[in-house]
């Protein structure tokens, strides 16, 4: 990354051309950027419409402006925001404008990160909002709205704080160990505190993953042999023609994705090649991916156009057995006689049973997300820092009695780790990985 003392600037709003830009800029130059262009610096938080003008005095674009002065602005600099119309020109013209000012251009998430180190957020609150920023359902915009909102990061602090009284107690009982019953007396209130703080953790970490799920999304492969109606199955399921539908069979070679918002649920759908043996190196290549991607699926499809098909799946994710083509068959079974989840008759071309199927993949992502409305935990990296935490807190219980000195310093290991989550301690290792992720201008 660059250094913080320079000024940035990048468009902070949708791709060109549109009917409105934003371009923001932050730090010590945003200020003369707006005399410079605009002829002064408008009263703070207020909009107000400006001419902006280039070096040579000649007009860029008639505009509203914005003016934040530090510290009290998103990053914690001086930030101004001009609000322009959203062509290619104009926007060509006001980088060019703004280059000139001794300023560059942002990084991916550096608006954010500067935002973070200057205390405006911590770091589980600029997760949540990279999170709300690539939400695709409703569901994900709610938990990524309560991360935003701070929910984990406050708790994190409360626990971090009374970990740090418990620590303190014991510390005093250190150091007034050769005054009788003082120790004792101090210890015992620590280990209430410490505790109930072990139980509030582990409450939270209970969720078993569910709310890291609900970020990720449910993955469901479509598989089988060739020319069953895999591609067809995935049209219909996203309404659309994703995949191409040919009775040749071995048409799909490469692993087709399309994302679906099931009753605000995110699911991708995979249609994938025929499973069968065949000469063709490239189909060859196809059916290798389609096993592969089937067995790394959280839930498998497999479409057969008869009752006996065998599966062929060597995955450890659920295998749900469709049978299409019920339309062609007269003998085929009513959709009432079809017994048992995971077995459904269907006609991908004529849409019998898609309703019944589809119904029982909204039920299936129901029992896989499970309740994830009020989880705290969205990433792998939280619930990990929020583990070694834990063990480090039970460690302290059972140490206490072998020396105090012992529990101390894992009181102070348990500390560390909720720093590392908030982002305020040792974790430069990580912040690059985690801003490169959010989008230039943000």
């Amino acid at each position: 990354m660059h250094p913080r003392d320079q000024t940035i600037f990048a468009l902070s709003s949708g791709r060109a051309p549109s009917a409105i830009a934003i371009v923001r800029v932050s730090g010590p130059g945003a200020g003369p950027a707006l005399v410079a262009l605009g002829g002064k610096i408008p009263p703070a938080r207020a909009a107000t419409r400006m001419l902006l003008l280039d070096a040579s005095g000649q007009p860029l674009d008639d505009s509203v402006v914005l003016w934040f002065p530090g510290p009290a602005s998103a990053t914690g600099e001086d930030v101004a925001e001009f609000h322009v119309h959203g062509g290619r020109a104009v926007l060509a013209s006001i980088f060019a404008a703004l280059a000139a000012q001794d300023m560059r251009p942002a990084e991916p998430g550096e608006f954010t990160r500067r935002g973070f180190e200057n205390g405006k957020l911590d770091l589980t609150e600029a997760e949540g909002l990279d999170d709300l920023i690539h939400a695709d359902t409703d569901r994900q915009r709610r938990q990524a709205l309560r991360q935003l909102k701070g929910l984990l990061g406050d708790r994190a602090r409360d626990w971090r704080a009374r970990i740090i009284e418990a620590s303190a107690l014991i510390e005093a009982g250190i150091d007034f160990s050769d005054e009788g019953d003082v120790p004792a007396e101090l210890i015992a209130p620590a280990l209430v505190k410490i505790k109930t703080l072990l139980g509030e953790i582990k409450e939270v970490l209970a969720a078993q993953g569910q709310s890291e799920r609900l970020r990720d999304g449910l993955v469901v492969a479509i598989a089988g042999p060739p020319n069953v109606g895999k591609s067809t199955l995935m049209n219909q399921l996203a309404r659309r023609e994703v995949a191409i539908v040919s009775p040749h069979a071995g048409t799909t070679r490469d692993v087709i994705e399309v994302q679906l918002d099931l009753d605000g649920y995110p699911v991708t759908v995979i249609d994938t090649a025929g499973i069968r043996e065949t000469d063709d190196p490239v189909e060859q290549e196809g059916v290798r991916r389609a096993r592969v991607r089937a067995a790394e699926a959280d839930l498998v499809l497999w479409l057969a156009d008869r009752a006996d098909a065998r599966i062929d799946h060597a995955g450890t994710a659920p295998v749900w057995r469709v049978r299409n083509k019920i339309d062609l068959d007269p003998a085929s079974r009513p959709l009432a006689e079809v017994s048992g989840r995971g077995e459904f008759a269907i006609s991908a071309r004529g849409g019998d049973g898609l309703p019944e199927l589809i119904a029982a993949l909204v039920q299936f992502a129901q029992d896989y997300f499970g309740t994830s409305e009020g989880g705290l935990i969205s990433r792998t990296r939280q619930r990990q820092l929020l583990q070694q935490s834990a063990v480090s807190l039970q460690r302290s219980i059972g140490v206490v009695g072998e020396g105090e000195e012992l529990a101390a310093e894992e009181l102070r290991v348990a500390a560390h780790s909720l720093g590392r989550l908030l982002g305020r301690v040792d974790v430069e290792d990580i912040l690059d990985v985690i801003f490169r992720e959010f989008c230039v201008g943000k």
